[in-house]
């Protein structure tokens, strides 16, 4: 994503009180802070916008009647990976990996006004301003989201991989487990230890709390803001 526009962003966003949320964390580390990013960072489900925005709202009717098979499934195994993986096979199979990253960042930069909350990028703003590492962890395909995680400028994003084939091409599965729930934990000690601690982190659904469960400052579905 431009840094331009997403620089615009970030000056054109509400602070809001100041005293709200505000980040309190005195260690002489730099702070560790993790954000979800669908419902939290933005207003609504990335990687579903991104699916319906890549096609005809012809093809989008298909696919969901195609997936109604697996949806009725949900309902029994609760397996999000699963669902996940089977709209993946029905909207990106044999996509290849480069043609997709670039459909990601032109979905980014024409979607990032509309989808990012402004009270939450006021959060990470002031966290970043301390010096805080600013660390996104997902459910969502980190393909998809990592546009977005360059423009407001994360340090790392952890999400859920897609599997590809020899030639680069979109297999229609995941490449390891779902990262949601307590595999957003296992993630973020995978990356900065078994003892990782969190200054603060923040989420929106019952697939953050582990990660809430490891922070200092826990902000469950604190940001209500809207995109102008």
């Amino acid at each position: 994503m431009g840094g331009d526009e997403m620089a615009e962003i970030h000056e054109t966003s509400p602070e809001g009180p100041q005293d709200a949320h505000a980040p309190t964390h005195t260690e002489a580390s730099p702070p560790l802070v993790a954000f979800d990013f669908d419902g939290t960072l933005t207003v609504r489900d990335s990687f579903t916008a991104f699916l319906k925005w890549r096609v005809s709202s012809g093809r989008w009717t298909m696919g969901m009647i195609r997936l109604a098979p697996a949806a009725l499934s949900y309902l029994f195994h609760r397996d999000r990976g699963r669902i996940k993986a089977a709209a993946i096979r029905e909207f990106l199979k044999g996509v290849p990996q480069e043609r997709l990253e670039a459909q990601a960042r032109t979905f980014a930069e024409t979607h990032a006004q509309s989808l990012f909350r402004p009270d939450a990028l006021a959060v990470w703003r002031r966290w970043r301003a301390q010096g805080a590492k600013m660390v996104i962890v997902t459910a969502s395909p980190d393909v998809v989201v990592a546009p977005f995680a360059r423009g407001i400028g994360a340090d790392l994003l952890i999400g859920t991989k897609l599997a590809y084939d020899l030639n680069g091409k979109v297999i229609g599965g995941l490449s390891g487990p779902n990262c949601r729930g307590p595999e957003k934990v296992v993630r973020l000690r995978e990356t900065f230890g078994e003892r990782v601690k969190l200054a603060a982190a923040y989420g929106d659904t019952s697939g953050d709390t582990e990660m809430l469960a490891i922070a200092q400052e826990r902000g469950y579905r604190i940001f209500k803001g809207k995109p102008v």
